[in-house]
């Protein structure tokens, strides 16, 4: 039922496109890319030749002496020589606000380096949001921040992304990267033009990383009123939740027990597990009552499952197609892939967190347990929508570093971790591309190359064709546009 509800809706749109493509088909271009290898990523991902841009549309694609009758007197024509063009990448969990103060400082490597003693930062549930050194306090130093992020995405080919859980629930919050003036800060920003990336975002009720409660979750949806979106550009999409920690600190809850007898426990605030139970669900059916996209930070096999099944109910309730979808998921077993395929739940993971966490994972609860560990893979077979992410600054924001390690699941060491979970290279395009454009509810017009979609393109200095995947990051990004406009060229 699904399914056929989103090929409905696809159909109409595709049909609503080719309507409105037809009117501009044959007028000049502004910006016209040829002879080389476009990766639509639509239907049968298609490959062609050429591409011409009109108005921040494509409006043809197709081969060389197709696009050439569109090139004008005032049509910038770039030669690709053979190099790849693909859609503009989608970096579908990313702390914008957070990234622009830490870069070039990752939390993974300070992860991997040697512990700097007890006086160190928390690193909440492990993914480490640490903060800056000094706290964010004003708008000005908030919009430095994210306008430095957009030129470090455009000089990636991220030409969209997500920020997962900005809110009151952490306006007095040590960083001051995470309150409800970022909202604030990226609805201005996008009305002024300065935005070099679409953004969504999600609201954030609870602290970051840490406890939530029934309370203050439905107080805030009742009583917060984000600002307006930005067409095209800002839109905060719904909510996220904090339900678990993670695995190698123990703090996910888990069907498995750890090595010293325990299962974890949600970060919901309540007196029992039942009745921290009854209030996540209680969140999620209030989100969706409310009309939310709601995200969940889930990563034990015991919360996975239970959201999943949360998410399934509410959804029954009305049938909205409300694309909910669970954050990093790093256990997950296959009833649970099964349950969230049928119910339309996606899938938002970072492969950089399986490849460097497997051996703690491994610790805490035993090597059995890898055998559910980042499933992607078993996911994509079961039909769940799958969107690979950074979490940024968590991992580096360099998509070409996630996609080589979703194809390889090779870390630094040369050592696979999880092989039997290699996805293809196209499967790992699509999901940084074209299933974050869903996750977004965005598809009917970004997330491929196709007539009538946002001209949001990412041109790699080289031929996909001709490099080894394990090499992709070395690859230069040689031209970025947004909305027809360039933000990037070498």
């Amino acid at each position: 039922m699904y399914v056929k509800r989103v090929q409905t809706m696809l159909s109409r749109a595709k049909k609503k496109m080719m309507r409105i493509e037809r009117r501009d088909d044959s007028a000049p271009g502004d910006l016209v890319l040829t002879r080389g290898r476009v990766h639509t990523l639509g239907a049968g991902d298609g490959l062609a030749e050429a591409i011409a841009v009109r108005n921040g549309r494509i409006t043809r694609v197709g081969s060389h002496d197709d696009i050439a009758p569109l090139i004008g007197r005032e049509t910038r024509v770039i030669d690709l020589a053979g190099r790849s063009v693909l859609p503009g990448i989608n970096d579908s969990h990313l702390h914008g606000v957070w990234l622009g103060t830490m870069w070039p400082n990752l939390l993974m490597d300070q992860l991997a380096a040697p512990a700097p003693g007890p006086e160190a930062h928390d690193t909440g549930h492990g993914h480490g949001h640490g903060g800056p050194a000094s706290r964010l306090e004003t708008s000005a130093d908030r919009r430095a921040a994210i306008l430095r992020t957009g030129e470090l995405l455009s000089s990636l080919g991220v030409t969209s992304y997500t920020e997962p859980g900005l809110g009151p629930g952490e306006d007095d919050g040590p960083t001051g990267c995470f309150g409800s003036g970022a909202l604030r800060d990226y609805a201005d920003l996008a009305a002024e033009g300065l935005l070099n990336a679409r953004v969504t975002a999600l609201m954030l009720f609870g602290e970051l990383d840490g406890a939530s409660s029934l309370e203050r979750f439905t107080r805030g949806l009742r009583e917060f009123t984000p600002p307006a979106d930005v067409p095209g550009w800002f839109r905060v999409a719904g909510v996220k939740i904090f339900a678990d920690g993670i695995p190698p600190m123990r703090t996910a809850w888990t069907d498995e027990p750890y090595a010293d007898g325990t299962y974890g426990a949600l970060l919901v605030e309540g007196a029992t597990p039942e009745r921290r139970e009854a209030d996540l669900v209680a969140m999620i059916e209030a989100a969706h009552a409310a009309g939310h996209q709601i995200g969940v930070h889930a990563t034990g096999s015991r919360t996975t499952r239970r959201v999943a099944e949360a998410f399934r109910d509410a959804g029954a309730r009305d049938g909205r197609d409300a694309r909910h979808y669970l954050i990093h998921g790093d256990l997950i077993h296959p009833p649970t892939l099964a349950e969230m395929a049928a119910a339309g739940v996606g899938l938002n993971t970072q492969v950089g967190i399986a490849v460097a966490t497997e051996e703690m994972v491994a610790a805490a609860l035993g090597p059995d347990a890898l055998r559910h560990a980042w499933p992607v893979r078993d996911a994509l077979a079961a039909g769940v929508p799958l969107c690979l992410s950074s979490d940024a600054p968590v991992l580096s924001p360099d998509w070409r570093k996630g996609v080589a390690a979703a194809v390889t699941r090779t870390g630094l060491d040369g050592r696979a971790r999880g092989p039997e979970q290699r996805i293809a290279l196209a499967q790992a395009l699509r999901a940084y591309t074209v299933t974050p454009a869903w996750q977004d509810g965005a598809e009917a017009w970004k997330g491929t190359l196709e007539p009538g979609k946002a001209a949001d393109l990412c041109v790699l200095d080289a031929d996909l064709f001709d490099v080894e995947v394990a090499a992709l990051p070395e690859v230069p990004v040689a031209l970025t546009v947004v909305d027809g406009r360039i933000v990037h060229e070498l």
